[in-house]
């Protein structure tokens, strides 16, 4: 079976206002080994800027595996979410960043159906997503690129509906990118969601949700951007550590989503020592 790793997405310096590059020094310094940047299509100010962590798509791809190289980080994915059910929103995005990934050597595109258009069916939304996916799976098979498939949206939240976006296109470059975080506050059981999906695991959103945010919204939402520190909130990651290591047959990595680089560093200290206590 696979061996498990802790990473940590970009989204934890979402609340400082700060560039990629901080965002990836920043981890380093917390000692971790993985990371998960953020990249979005065509040209925004914030990020531009310095104040915000996502790296364009238009620049070079270099611009992301330079900066890791010098921390000293491994790259675990290309976070590349967008309405897989609107081609031409996310079609060229997802495309683009899979080619991306590829030229530095990232090994999966993470992505989640997103937010449906408001005047197209069910039976509608379900083939323009086939669409885009059938032509990201053309680009990434080349490749060696997987496309991580998250639970986040309206048809994703159960665990079901995850697997008929799944099963939408026949390719070995399409698996799951599971979001425990998400997973739990659309309401479902986290542990045995995660160990249906397993053998098709290609990364993890290591998400935790503290005991008053299940309260406000276990049930009523589908998924959320940021979780708590991993350990104080309410899931059990020494099974969902345990599960991973026993069910899925490639390493994965836990990237883990928290809003504060306070969290990033408490969380992996609580996931550092279950993953080598294994």
């Amino acid at each position: 079976m696979g061996k498990v790793y802790v990473g940590l997405n970009a989204e934890f310096s979402r609340s400082s206002d700060k560039s990629f590059e901080w965002a990836v020094q920043e981890a380093a310094k917390m000692g971790y080994r993985w990371f998960e940047p953020m990249v979005h299509f065509g040209r925004e100010l914030m990020s531009e800027a310095g104040y915000f962590h996502t790296v364009s798509l238009f620049d070079d791809p270099f611009r992301i595996k330079e900066a890791c190289d010098a921390a000293r980080l491994e790259i675990s994915g290309l976070q590349c979410h967008g309405p897989l059910g609107r081609p031409d929103i996310h079609g060229e995005y997802i495309k683009l960043a899979i080619r991306a990934a590829s030229e530095i050597g990232v090994p999966v595109v993470n992505t989640d159906e997103g937010i449906k258009a408001k005047w197209t069916s069910e039976e509608e939304d379900f083939v323009l997503m086939k669409y885009t996916l059938r032509e990201a799976a053309f680009v990434a098979e080349r490749r060696g690129v997987k496309i991580g498939l998250e639970p986040h949206s309206q048809y994703s939240k159960t665990p079901d509906g995850l697997d008929r976006i799944y099963h939408l296109v026949d390719s070995p470059a399409i698996g799951i990118n599971f979001d425990t975080g998400n997973a739990y506050l659309a309401g479902e059981d986290v542990y045995a969601w995660l160990n249906r999906v397993a053998e098709r695991l290609v990364h993890l959103h290591a998400k935790d949700i503290s005991v008053e945010h299940s309260d406000a919204e276990r049930g009523k939402v589908t998924g959320t951007p940021v979780g708590c520190a991993c350990g104080e909130g309410v899931l059990d990651w020494d099974r969902i550590v345990k599960t991973v290591q026993d069910k899925c047959p490639r390493d994965i990595v836990f990237s883990v989503e928290c809003g504060t680089p306070g969290q990033a560093a408490k969380s992996l200290e609580h996931l550092g020592k279950l993953v080598q206590s294994t």
